[in-house]
């Protein structure tokens, strides 16, 4: 080995698959910011890394280095004085890095801006802001009725008389940059310099609710200490009134002159809560998701950074967001899925919610109506305070539940008798419905009625699905498409046959039985231009869609007030799931979309399809008791010792060839029980750490590459860790790693 040699080295994180930083001379024209301590952990460099330039991190600054000194290359420009990843960032990614065993660079590269990446500007550029002149303050927006984007500018304008930049219009409907100029051209409408956050005023704008005794209560233990860490799960019933909770705990941590960020696992939940926070708070308000261009990413991220956005609303991927004066974290729907990335760094936002605020000192909440079973069990240990709202808020009451037996009963597209009946009844009372099933498309199947052939994916081992707006059969799972066939390709039959219904089918049958009324399908194939969702979501909740269907997009966190019948169309394809998660899954998201009805002073119904009536989950459902379901489910995963019992660890291995995936994870197997051989000191099938596989995964072949997985099981996840360390350094070092691609997925929430 190489002796190690005394030099001004910088070491630099490199967006790469490499799990190692680099080392590199630092120049002499860096002597003075050397000096000068301007070189710290956080900033940006700008370094030779093969036959190219590259933008990494300087993780830290030291004096020796393993690399030959004349093999070292020197650092070419440092970005920035201030580091773009200030040192609670950093903190929390490098505990990322070693908790989910992904490569440094790679989780810094994740946790700036795409624009700071290519090397754009960290700190705050010109930019322009708008203010309404005297003309448009004395304007009633209700006057321009024949122009709606133009009264939502100006509404929206006259809520911020100081002034607002491109960041306070996020969630308006359609083209609001053509009515802002419109505006303009009419002299409603001025440019001024950005307003300053002191001369915001905090003061709220709406009326603040009265609190029932148990939402006062949990506001009160949120904010009972606000300068240390404190955990708080809220479970409230759909409807209870958790963001009412959310909103006068956040007016507390204003006060203070911090700053508040919220986590949603959905994009198509940001547009009504920041419409709801907009209408309460006169603060900047950050927001910050995919569907956001670059420009607008990194304004927002300026914005958390300087302290200027007092309020920050993002999906998983804010958790990065640097925040100048944190007060507090709140993750909404806490429970969902998509909180946990499923591609490159594997990470759960909730988790690393929970480690920020530990580490910066702040509280948390963790809010939703169906906790995770992993957050109940954390609660039950003490290691969160958990505040139930029982009841729901006002004059609400719970929705009955009612089991629809349809073994034997004619169905027409999926909708049985019984149901249609109901669906006219509370047309009829001036009610609105929301039909959910959970499967877009026409159908999940295509057969022929003559020799059975099945339209089948030829990347994929699923069915095609049949979408017959479009005319195209559509794989779900990798995205492969080809036109309809019009015969059969085996036995050159016409007799095609759609099996299975889907929300567009579903849409059909209910236009046949309900002509005079509009329906509203909302699902990702009617969602998929920019604003669709938004504006399909305020017709329903305005009431001027009497018949709602849709997927689970519908399921989460929406106010429809006038909706007062929920039928779940098909609730058996979660009962029998391979996941062991299935169970809860299915209980969650069945609570959720019973939740949307009778949310205002009307009694609401929820009526669910099964072929399954006596099945012990459907039966606690009609109770609407999540406590007991999750206590018996919990009881279920301590019998098995699943999570919360044990802890997971997901090797996965994908290849064109089907042997190539196994024989990495045979390898790969060997390894694991030499380590824990090492480890435990006693044979492998004493140790802490069990191994289950190598297996073909539940779906063998995706996206034309097939894929094993190797599952790994400890009691205690420090034991699990003891061994992923060591074992992931030797996996890149596996000859027959080469030929496949592999990740490792610390606590898995997908199996497949």
């Amino acid at each position: 080995m190489q002796k190690p040699v005394t030099l001004n080295i910088l070491r630099v994180a490199i967006p790469s698959p490499l799990r190692r930083c680099f080392d590199y001379r630092c120049p002499e024209d860096f002597a003075t910011d050397l000096a000068g301590g301007q070189l710290v952990p956080g900033i940006r460099v700008r370094v030779p890394f093969g036959r190219k330039q590259v933008i990494g991190i300087l993780e830290a600054v030291t004096q020796e280095t393993q690399v030959a000194p004349q093999k070292l290359k020197s650092a070419q420009e440092i970005l920035e004085r201030r580091p773009v990843l200030e040192p609670d960032l950093l903190y929390l990614c490098r505990w990322a890095s070693q908790y989910y065993h992904h490569p440094l660079g790679e989780v810094y590269n994740l946790a700036i801006p795409a624009s700071l990446r290519r090397g754009s500007d960290a700190e705050n550029t010109n930019r322009s802001c708008w203010r309404l002149t005297a003309a448009g303050r004395e304007l009633d927006p209700a006057s321009l009725r024949r122009a709606p984007r133009q009264a939502q500018v100006l509404n929206r304008l006259q809520q911020t008389p100081a002034g607002m930049d491109i960041s306070g219009f996020s969630g308006l409907d359609g083209d609001w940059r053509a009515a802002l100029r419109t505006l303009q051209d009419k002299d409603l409408v001025e440019t001024c310099p950005c307003p300053t956050p002191a001369e915001y005023d905090d003061t709220t704008k709406e009326t603040v609710h009265a609190l029932n005794t148990e939402q006062a209560q949990a506001v009160q233990q949120i904010v009972q200490n606000l300068d240390h860490y404190h955990a708080c799960l809220l479970h409230g019933v759909t409807g209870s009134g958790k963001t009412e909770v959310y909103l006068q705990s956040i007016s507390r941590v204003l006060e203070q002159q911090r700053q508040v960020l919220i986590l949603v696992p959905e994009i198509g939940l940001t547009p009504q809560l920041l419409q709801r926070f907009q209408r309460r708070f006169s603060v900047p308000i950050a927001v910050l998701h995919s569907a956001l261009n670059d420009t607008e990413r990194l304004r927002a991220w300026q914005d958390a950074r300087s302290g200027r956005a007092r309020i920050i609303i993002g999906t998983r991927s804010a958790i990065f967001t640097p925040l100048h004066a944190p007060g507090m974290i709140i993750v909404d729907e806490e429970h969902d899925v998509s909180l946990k990335q499923q591609d490159g760094l594997r990470y759960s936002a909730r988790d690393l919610a929970l480690v920020r605020a530990q580490h910066l000192q702040i509280p948390i909440v963790l809010g939703s109506a169906t906790p995770s079973l992993e957050s109940l069990h954390n609660a039950a240990q003490g290691r969160y305070h958990l505040l139930r709202l029982p009841e729901r808020a006002g004059a609400a009451l719970h929705p009955s539940m009612s089991l629809i037996d349809v073994r034997g009963q004619p169905m027409d597209e999926g909708l049985s008798q019984i149901l249609l009946q109901q669906i006219r009844r509370h047309l009829d009372q001036q009610g609105q419905v929301l039909l959910f099933l959970n499967r877009r498309g026409y159908s999940p199947t295509l057969l022929c009625h003559e020799c059975g052939w099945v339209a089948v994916c030829q990347r994929c081992d699923a069915h095609m699905t049949l979408h017959r707006g479009q005319g195209k059969l559509r794989c779900h799972h990798c995205g492969a498409e080809r036109r309809i066939e019009s015969h059969c390709p085996d036995c050159n039959s016409v007799d095609l046959r759609a099996v299975g219904q889907g929300t567009e089918r579903t849409e059909e049958a209910l236009h046949r039985h309900f002509p005079e009324q509009r329906i509203a399908r909302i699902d990702r194939d009617t969602t998929r231009r920019k604003g669709s969702m938004e504006k399909m979501l305020l017709e329903a909740e305005q009431g001027h869609s009497h018949l709602l269907l849709g997927t689970q997009l519908l399921a989460k966190g929406h106010h429809f007030p006038n909706v007062t019948l929920v039928a779940i169309l098909d609730s058996d394809q979660g009962l029998y799931g391979t996941d062991f998660r299935a169970g809860e899954r299915m209980a969650q998201l069945v609570l959720q979309v019973a939740g949307r009805a009778g949310r205002a002073d009307r009694p609401g119904e929820v009526w669910i399809q099964t072929h399954h009536p006596e099945h012990p989950l459907l039966q606690l459902m009609l109770k609407q008791d999540y406590q007991r379901i999750a206590e018996i489910l919990l009881q279920e995963r301590r019998a098995t010792q699943l999570p919360p019992f044990s802890s997971l660890a997901l090797l996965r291995a994908e290849a064109p060839r089907a042997d190539y995936p196994m024989q990495f994870l045979q390898e790969a197997r060997r390894y694991a029980h030499e380590i824990l051989g090492d480890i435990s000191g006693e044979i492998p099938g004493n140790c802490p750490v069990n191994l289950l596989g190598p297996l073909p995964a539940p779906m063998e072949k995706r996206a034309g590459r097939y894929r094993a997985q190797l599952l790994l099981q400890a009691e205690k996840r420090a034991d699990l860790q003891r061994l992923l360390t060591p074992w992931v350094a030797q996996l890149e070092t596996l000859k027959s790693g080469n030929r496949v691609r592999w990740s490792l997925d610390v606590d898995p929430q997908d199996m497949y």
